[in-house]
């Protein structure tokens, strides 16, 4: 359904990146990938949402580092490892550059999953956005320090290993002005349907109150 096309960052660094949907939409997205890259699901996320009638790009932030680079499910240290090569400047300067590939449409949103959660988060502290969406983004605790400038919606598994309800609690009470939605007997991940935490019933939930809540702010 999509197609891949190349970015270009402020800083001339050039990347490639997932494009789904027209330029007729009613608003733009950016999705930020999981730990794994920019892999077959983060594919299918931009077509479902696409098919939702947004224009949606996901930049490949391992590009940085190493083209077509992605990880499998089962190699977290890898994974981990090429995030831990990523700076802050460098996922803000190729998520503008994703912002500014939507930007025809109007106003945009990031959403994230997993470390991408984060960084939707940071993105709607630093950047001009409509609004942002992260699912389970463990990284957030480290950026309270930080205030969302839009609408913020969170998504949270009550069963997430990374990220307990104790510290989910902490995030919800220093950001009572987000939205945010907890999964009853989901764990991290449960929006992938490439994995084994995955949970049909929260991820199309989950999908459902996102729509919502771009309808309302883009």
């Amino acid at each position: 359904m999509g197609e891949t096309i190349a970015l270009t960052a402020a800083d001339d660094h050039v990347l490639t990146g997932y494009r789904a949907g027209g330029n007729d939409a009613r608003g733009g997205i950016v999705i930020v990938q999981e730990i794994f890259g920019l892999n077959r699901h983060i594919r299918r996320v931009c077509d479902d949402f696409a098919s939702a009638g947004f224009l949606v790009v996901a930049p490949s932030y391992f590009d940085r580092i190493g083209q077509h680079l992605e990880f499998g499910y089962d190699d977290f240290e890898g994974a981990r490892a090429a995030v831990r090569r990523l700076t802050d400047d460098w996922t803000m300067l190729d998520t503008q550059a994703a912002i500014d590939a939507v930007r025809v449409t109007g106003k945009v949103a990031v959403i994230g999953y997993c470390w991408g959660g984060f960084i939707a988060y940071l993105a709607n502290c630093r950047l001009e956005v409509g609004g942002a969406v992260s699912y389970y983004g463990t990284r957030i605790l480290q950026y309270l320090d930080e205030v969302p400038r839009a609408p913020m919606l969170y998504h949270w598994a009550e069963l997430d290993k990374g990220l307990p309800l104790p510290d989910v609690a902490r995030i919800e009470a220093a950001r009572p002005e987000g939205t945010h939605c907890i999964y009853r007997g989901a764990e991290h991940g449960f929006n992938c349907d490439d994995r084994a935490s995955y949970q049909p019933d929260a991820a199309a939930q989950a999908f459902e109150r996102t729509v919502s809540f771009l309808h309302a702010h883009l």
